[in-house]
């Protein structure tokens, strides 16, 4: 009996564990040839995911990261799985302001369309600093990103219609900005958290400015996934954390599967501004849907970038 009951339990455990990771797919295949697609981070997790799915639709996929070995052995597969020979790879250090200028400089020289720009490369909660003296948080996930997509904004627009999807958290929800202290570098949460909240207020900002100039723009909760983000901290803290994320995240092509979605789908086109999850528009906190708020955290951001 007590046999029965283990297994009983077990079973019950397994299915609903694996009830609760389900996915919905990107169910549109239309064909990018002939497109271009930029991804930051695109050497592995979700960003390699993307470029996978991507490539195999015929886009020019190009991996901006700042670890050239990695990124070479991922074109290698990327190239490889997806039978697409038009994957390359180009350095960037979003820590780096400079780095950014010239990588911008340099792609706008070589590539003479951009169809679809992703936003996936993210660093987790950490206390560090940039290069440009941010927090690693704020200064990667959001001033970065906003100062690549400002110096290629001309481009997306010649390339009309084209998109920007950027990856942002659920945990977003657990913290406000203060404009009095963006920088923050406290708690590491928390900073991560303003993070994500700076990439919903961006997007909306971005889909705000590009309203009938053919650009729209989505921001992305992959949902949380077996990725190697723990890469960061200790060894403890990652023998404990595989095992949370084996029984409650998903796999990387999983989360990709909304970060596809919003690139490609023509049903995702009416709701530019919008906050994703599973492969479907979601709702967002009243304080996350603050248009002053993230007309202020542009204004705030061309400052801290120097666009202004």
């Amino acid at each position: 009996m007590y046999l029965l009951c283990t297994i009983a339990v077990s079973l019950i455990t397994f299915l609903f564990l694996k009830w609760m990771k389900r996915r919905r797919l990107c169910m549109d295949l239309k064909r990018l040839d002939g497109k271009t697609v930029l991804i930051t981070g695109g050497n592995s997790g979700i960003g390699k995911e993307t470029a996978i799915a991507l490539a195999i639709r015929g886009a020019r996929v190009i991996i901006a990261c700042r670890d050239e070995e990695e990124a070479e052995k991922a074109v290698r597969e990327i190239k490889t799985i997806s039978h697409n020979i038009n994957v390359l790879h180009v350095h960037l250090d979003l820590a780096n302001m400079r780095s950014i200028r010239d990588f911008c400089k340099t792609f706008l020289q070589r590539e003479k369309r951009l169809d679809i720009l992703i936003n996936n490369a993210a660093m987790p909660s950490v206390l560090d600093w940039t290069d440009d003296s941010f927090s690693m948080c704020f200064g990667v996930n959001h001033l970065g990103h906003f100062l690549l997509t400002n110096l290629l904004l001309g481009r997306l627009k010649e390339s009309a219609p084209s998109r920007v999807v950027t990856l942002t958290c659920s945990a977003y929800k657990y913290q406000k900005l203060d404009f009095q202290d963006l920088n923050y570098n406290l708690f590491p949460f928390f900073t991560y958290c303003r993070s994500k909240l700076a990439n919903i207020y961006f997007t909306q900002e971005l889909a705000r400015m590009m309203e009938g100039k053919g650009v729209t723009a989505y921001s992305v909760h992959p949902g949380y996934v077996q990725s190697s983000w723990t890469c960061h901290y200790s060894i403890l803290f990652r023998a404990v954390m595989r095992v949370i994320m084996f029984m409650f995240f998903v796999s990387c092509e999983a989360g990709a599967q909304t970060v596809v979605h919003c690139a490609v789908s023509d049903d995702v086109v009416p709701h530019s501004g919008g906050y994703f999850t599973d492969c479907r528009p979601a709702a967002l906190r009243p304080f996350a849907k603050d248009s002053g708020v993230a007309r202020k955290l542009w204004e705030a951001s061309e400052r801290m970038v120097k666009l202004a």
